[in-house]
């Protein structure tokens, strides 16, 4: 195996071990480290969460005696080069022998990119960087996105038939996948900061917006122009309240406002826009409040609010072969207001697999679309 090969086999190693903590280090990402020697692996780490080791520091400690000197470090993230929760995971590299580190990507956060790589090489360890850089940036893209452009990653998923409606004129809606489907469903959530939903949601289908794993801390976000659900909502049982947010305008009640506040809810009061939450302005908000990722579940007009305000990186539609076949049931995405279909949002990188009897259709929002649809 020559070193090119070497080089993406081992990184490949390390992007696996990061993934094991998906969901679990926000606002940290996820990182794995694999430390090489004469061609064999000698030692492994990756960060399970915020405050804890860094990979680097992990698999250092790992190696357990083991003679690393003259090793290869291979990484997903440039090593840290400032004092946070832990010392610089770079100082610790240089200190242990080490002689190589091949890294995936450049770490965005102005505190340490490019630094310690420069820092690296003053201390005449080789770095080579860029191997598996698109799949090493694909599995921190919240990440980087917050970083850069201080705001969430946000991903819109939905549920319809065939003919795109995600419940019959009634408003039945139970069910449109299948219960392993919907296991996915509860799965996916486990690897975001926040799960968002319209009032409508909440008010027709009383969601209790859960994961799967009961230590996972996920925030629950309700978009309530005029303050309408019920403190009795699914969502509030069995959680602590202040994971719950409430985002309003000076619409709502301010009785009932008081009345959430008073039960612990965190509710946002935000700017409006013709008399419905800005929500531009509210995943600033979020973003400060340190929520790198967000799942929008629905409804329909969340969705495509959501869209027209550019707001969404990627589309998650879940297929099922079912036809409702009227065109009073409710659709999967309204609001856009589309007259062209060039002027239609477009996905790319799309992604087509099957879940049980139904298909998702996964897809990043198109960029230059967005810009088509501005001008």
């Amino acid at each position: 195996m020559n070193t090119k090969n070497n080089d993406k086999f081992f990184m490949q190693q390390a992007i696996g071990l990061a993934l094991k903590a998906k969901g679990n280090t926000s606002p940290n990402p996820v990182v794995g480290a694999v430390i090489v020697k004469n061609g064999k692996v000698v030692s492994s780490g990756y960060h399970r969460r915020c405050g804890g080791d860094h990979a680097e520091v992990i698999a250092l400690k790992k190696a357990n005696g083991e003679d690393i000197k003259g090793a290869t470090l291979y990484v997903t993230l440039e090593p840290c080069n400032h004092w946070g929760n832990t010392p610089p995971c770079v100082d610790s590299v240089i200190e242990s022998g080490i002689s190589e580190v091949v890294i995936a990507i450049k770490d965005p956060n102005p505190l340490t990119n490019g630094r310690s790589i420069n820092k690296l090489r003053s201390a005449k360890l080789k770095v080579r960087v860029g191997v598996l850089a698109e799949a090493a940036a694909a599995i921190n893209e919240a990440f980087i996105k917050h970083v850069k452009f201080g705001m969430p990653f946000v991903v819109a998923k939905c549920a319809q038939t065939l003919d795109g409606k995600i419940a019959a004129a009634s408003g039945h809606s139970k069910w449109i996948t299948s219960s392993k489907t919907r296991d996915y469903t509860h799965k996916l959530r486990d690897e975001f900061d926040a799960i968002l939903v319209g009032s409508n949601t909440v008010l027709k289908d009383d969601p209790g917006l859960n994961g799967s794993k009961k230590s996972k801390k996920i925030k629950k976000i309700v978009l309530d122009s005029g303050l309408k659900i019920s403190k009795n909502a699914s969502l509030f049982k069995g959680v602590d309240l202040n994971d719950c947010i409430i985002a309003t305008t000076k619409r709502a009640s301010p009785d009932k406002l008081k009345q959430f506040v008073s039960n612990g809810v965190d509710v946002i009061v935000c700017p409006d826009v013709k008399g419905r939450v800005d929500m531009k302005w509210l995943f600033k908000e979020l973003a400060k409040r340190k929520i790198l990722s967000i799942l929008i579940e629905g409804g329909a007009k969340v969705i495509g609010s959501a869209l027209k305000a550019d707001l969404v990186d990627k589309m998650q539609i879940i297929i099922a072969p079912k036809i409702i076949g009227d065109d009073k049931a409710l659709s999967s995405i309204v609001g856009m207001n589309v007259l062209n279909v060039n002027k239609a949002i477009e996905l790319e990188k799309v992604n087509i697999k099957k879940i049980n009897k139904e298909i998702m259709v996964e897809g990043y929002v198109l960029r230059n679309c967005r810009r088509n649809r501005s001008s």
